[in-house]
């Protein structure tokens, strides 16, 4: 506004400014100018890059004007996610059902389909996979928790925020428009001049480009860490659900442990009458029998506890008490140089601290930029009042016109601060990256011996001590039978197999929690709350490089 307060008078000293007695060509020279400047800097265009969508569409909301989609992986951009997305065209929502699989086009860093179209449905001869009758499978409880655990629709709304701030950053600043005044109604002659002026930054040196830049790839860690959490809902479901499977086979065990003891307390009581049993038999009876209900009740209480923190997980807190439908002796088979060099490579945490180094060296570009001057644009036109003396005093100067172009120099503020701050960033974004690598290889090295301590643990029941263990029960019973073993030890074999079968129910809850925990990259808690544009405080902050030299 300063540089545009100029009197006209020291405008006409300026080798810049045109003055012009009423002639068109005169007055209509600034606002030339400055269009040509303007056109000029609206015709850079910065593409961005297409990728090719595809997906399942989940839900249809005209009222939000949204779809609601599975999509599959896309590659160099996103991974598999079910999220909202808005469309290009709202004609989509009269020919797009729930069901129906679609393609589009998508940019980078813009949540928005564009080009819908409506394809046939994948694997169109193959028959529906039929649910399992009489329980629920993890393939129902994994949908469950997808689409009503509430950190996926915060990891949509996240990448909306991302989205905007992606689409703000490369927007052109916008012109001023203004009442110019000089000389009002002043002095002898009671002239002055009066107009308005227009001025425009053109922005140079692709500095919106670069900024726009940084807000996509932050844009894209967003999209990372929301396969991250999508990650973490999985392991927990997986986890959450083989554990009540595991509990519901030790409430199982419990209950046969606690028939058992009855029906030894309520023997030795029979043989106590006849005299067959001593009083401290009966009363280590009546004890264990209460141990067993004991251990029941325990057992039955961690089975509706682990089926709350399913059920929360999942999304549904008051989903009633289920059984599941699940194979808890299939130990899947791991081998730790395999799963190092998977999780070195597909794990979301190495690929969310390689785009911090990405985003970081955008950043370095983006402040290198910003030293460029910009270019100040404005155009003047005024009516001068002023009375021309000499020619013809009552009539007055007329329309005038003027022009300004200024530029910043860069003498003192050349960014150097932000410029070797996110050098500095890039280089500790590089070294976060080796240290997620390690800590990734330190928590895998002790999965793998909790995996192998509870594997060879299962083995060990499972071929050694409960076919032995069964062994014994059949031989007491058979020599029960025959009147060569008493019945006492006939129940406590029972009784050891009872309770093998509860240690070994335990290994194998332990051995699948530390295999899918492996096979999830470690990522566990599928309630924590996801990463959003507003937690990347890291490298290539854009409040910290995106900033113009002043």
């Amino acid at each position: 506004m300063r540089r545009t307060a100029r009197s006209i008078d020291e405008a006409k000293a300026s080798p810049v400014v045109k003055n012009s007695r009423p002639r068109i060509f005169g007055y209509a020279a600034p606002a030339l100018l400055l269009g040509l400047f303007l056109s000029s800097a609206f015709a850079q265009q910065n593409d961005k890059k297409s990728f090719t969508f595809r997906g399942k569409v989940e839900q249809v909301n005209g009222t939000t004007k949204r779809l609601t989609v599975h999509s599959e992986p896309v590659e160099g951009w996103m991974g598999e996610m079910t999220m909202g997305f808005a469309v290009d065209n709202d004609a989509v929502f009269n020919r797009v059902k729930a069901g129906d699989q679609i393609t589009a086009k998508v940019y980078e860093g813009d949540f928005t389909l564009h080009d819908v179209q409506v394809g046939p449905p994948r694997n169109v001869g193959a028959a529906p996979r039929a649910a399992t009758q009489g329980g629920l499978r993890l393939e129902d409880l994994e949908q469950m928790a997808l689409a009503s655990n509430p950190t996926v629709a915060q990891v949509q709304a996240n990448m909306r925020v991302a989205a905007g701030l992606a689409r703000q950053a490369g927007l052109y600043p916008n012109p001023t428009v203004g009442y110019y005044g000089d000389e009002i109604r002043g002095g002898f002659s009671r002239g002055g001049k009066q107009g308005g002026f227009v001025s425009q930054t053109i922005v140079t040196g692709g500095k919106l480009r670069a900024a726009r830049r940084v807000a996509e790839l932050q844009a894209n860690e967003v999209v990372t860490s929301g396969q991250v959490q999508r990650q973490r809902i999985l392991n927990n479901v997986r986890v959450l659900f083989y554990r009540v499977l595991a509990a519901q086979r030790l409430v199982e065990v419990r209950q046969n442990l606690a028939k058992l003891a009855a029906d030894a307390a309520q023997t030795s009581r029979q043989l106590g009458n006849v005299g067959q049993s001593d009083r401290p038999d009966i009363l280590q009876a009546e004890v264990e029998q209460q141990q067993t209900n004991v251990s029941l009740r325990v057992a039955q209480q961690n089975l509706q506890a682990s089926w709350r923190m399913l059920a929360a997980v999942a999304g549904k807190p008051a989903l009633p008490l289920a059984r599941l439908e699940g194979d808890l002796d299939a130990i899947p088979d791991l081998t730790y140089e395999e799963w190092i060099a998977t999780t070195l490579r597909d794990s979301p945490e190495v690929k969310l601290a390689q785009q911090a180094i990405d985003r970081g060296e955008a950043s370095l570009t983006q402040a290198r930029k910003a030293v460029i001057p910009d270019l100040q644009v404005t155009g003047i036109l005024v009516n001068d009042y002023t009375p021309l003396m000499e020619t013809s005093p009552s009539r007055a100067t007329g329309v005038m016109g003027g022009a300004q172009i200024g530029v910043q120099l860069p003498i003192f503020n050349r960014n150097q601060g932000n410029i070797a701050a996110a050098k500095g960033e890039i280089e500790s974004a590089k070294q976060e990256l080796e240290r997620v690598k390690l800590q990734l290889q330190r928590d895998l090295a002790s999965m793998f011996r909790d995996y192998d301590a509870a594997r060879v643990t299962v083995q060990q029941y499972k071929t050694e001590m409960l076919p032995r263990a069964e062994e014994a029960y059949r031989l007491y019973q058979a020599n029960y039978q025959k009147m060569a073993a008493a019945y006492p030890q006939v129940l406590i074999s029972q009784r050891t197999l009872f309770q093998l079968e509860a240690d070994y129910i335990q290994a194998l809850e332990s051995a699948w929690e530390s295999s899918l925990l492996i096979r999830g990259f470690g990522l566990p808690d599928g309630l924590a709350q996801p990463t959003s544009p507003s937690m990347m405080n890291g490298v290539g902050s854009s409040a910290s490089h995106a900033t113009a030299v002043q």
